[in-house]
This record gives C-alpha cells, sequence and structure tokens, in this order.
C-alpha cells in the first residue's frame, strides 16, 4: 500500500480558468460544503491530489495545473456521431432531453457511463462532444486543507462502491457531504465544473474518454 493512501482530505477551494491570462472563476467549495476525497482510490486528479496529499489541517495552497496536467487537449476525435436511432423511445425521437447544447448520459458497450454534449442533429446521426467540459483549460486552484486524517474502512468501502457504479449516491448525506467521501453539493455543474453523471470520472477526476458504441440512458438510467 502506498504511503500517502487512504487519506480522507477535506478542503474548500476555487478553481480559475487562466487559459487566457486573465483569472475566470469556475468554481467554489466553502467550509460549509467543501470537497471531500480519499486519496489513492483514483477519484481526483493525480496532479490535484499530488499537490494536496502532504498538506496539514489549516494549511492554505495554490498551484496551477496544465491541460496536461488536467483534462487534456480538446479534440476532434473526441466528437462522435451517434445514429438517431439510439435516442428514440417507442419509435419517437426524445426531443425533451436530446436537443442542441444538452449533456446527456451515455454508455459504452463495455458498460462505462459518461456525458456527452450534444452538438448538432441530424436526420441519421447526433453528433456528440466527449470532450470534457475543462478540456484544453490552464486551471489554477486556491484554497485551504480543512481537514486531513486516515479514512476509515467504511468511507473507503463506501467510495469504492460509489466507483464501480454500486453506490449510485444513495450514501448518508451529513453537513460534510457524502460519507463515501465524494461531495454532492457544488451546485448544477458539479466539482469542477462537470456533473456528477460521468461515472467514474469523480469530482476533480477525469481520466479520459470511453470508446466503444454508445448508448443512451434515460432518466431512470435504462439503456435505449
Amino acid at each position: 500500500m502506498e504511503q500517502n493512501a487512504n487519506k480522507y482530505i477535506n478542503v474548500s477551494y476555487k478553481l480559475y480558468d487562466i487559459t487566457n491570462g486573465e483569472p475566470r472563476l469556475l468554481e467554489e467549495t466553502t467550509p460549509d460544503h467543501p470537497f471531500i476525497f480519499i486519496s489513492g482510490m483514483g477519484v481526483v486528479l493525480p496532479k490535484f491530489e499530488e499537490n494536496l496529499i502532504n498538506m496539514a489541517q489549516g494549511e492554505t495552497f495554490e498551484f496551477v495545473l496544465t491541460p496536461e496536467e488536467a483534462y487534456g487537449e480538446r479534440t476532434e476525435k473526441h466528437i462522435v456521431n451517434v445514429a438517431r436511432e439510439t435516442f428514440c423511445q417507442n419509435g419517437h425521437f426524445d426531443h425533451d432531453n436530446v436537443f442542441v447544447g444538452a449533456e446527456i448520459p451515455l454508455q459504452n458497450e463495455d458498460g462505462n457511463r459518461f456525458t456527452g454534449k450534444v452538438m448538432e442533429i441530424a436526420d441519421d446521426n447526433v453528433k456528440i462532444d466527449l470532450n470534457h467540459p475543462l478540456a484544453g483549460l490552464t486551471l489554477r486552484f486556491t484554497g485551504e486543507i480543512l481537514e486531513t486524517r486516515e479514512a476509515t474502512i467504511e468511507e473507503m468501502t463506501r467510495l469504492a462502491k460509489l466507483i464501480s457504479g454500486e453506490c449510485g449516491c444513495g450514501c448518508e448525506h451529513g453537513e460534510e457531504g457524502c460519507s463515501c467521501g465524494h461531495h454532492h453539493e457544488h451546485g448544477e455543474e458539479g466539482c469542477c465544473g462537470h456533473h456528477h453523471d460521468h461515472g467514474d470520472e469523480g469530482c476533480c477526476g477525469g481520466h479520459g474518454h470511453h470508446d466503444g458504441c454508445c448508448h443512451h440512458h434515460d432518466e431512470e438510467g435504462k439503456a435505449n
């Protein structure tokens, strides 16, 4: 086991896009609604974790992540065309949920769930952008360590279930957020500006893209 694995880390921070030189606030978590994660479990960006892992409670931080260290560069290969019939229910196209600009839940043939943004709807296919919303951005984090300690077995078990898809956000939520170590109260966009229905990406932690055939899921999680 890695020396710094299984630390329960509770932070408040501000996240800025500094790609063009002028800071633009993207996300803010507060002591009342902090971001909580457990180290060594792959739920956050490696460089995000690396910058915080050895800090003590009460310490403040400021660091910058390049696109390569964060969510990668935007790329055309992550823009895909999906058959229009994939988004049909009972023979009718799902206009209520699938429209230009909508972020929709998808699943590939391996069962990995992720989110894509609808760019264009044609007669026979739907063009979807699978790039992470923060791809191509240089990010600056500033904040404070609110708590750091060894995670309990219960906390690690619950987070492992969340990663595997068993949790489904059905954990016990207290004032500090989900007891599995994954906080969910960061506004409509979720931590770091992306929704929490990106599968196993987790807060602050996009881990690549899922290739293969895409299937659309309705609000109840059923594949179409």
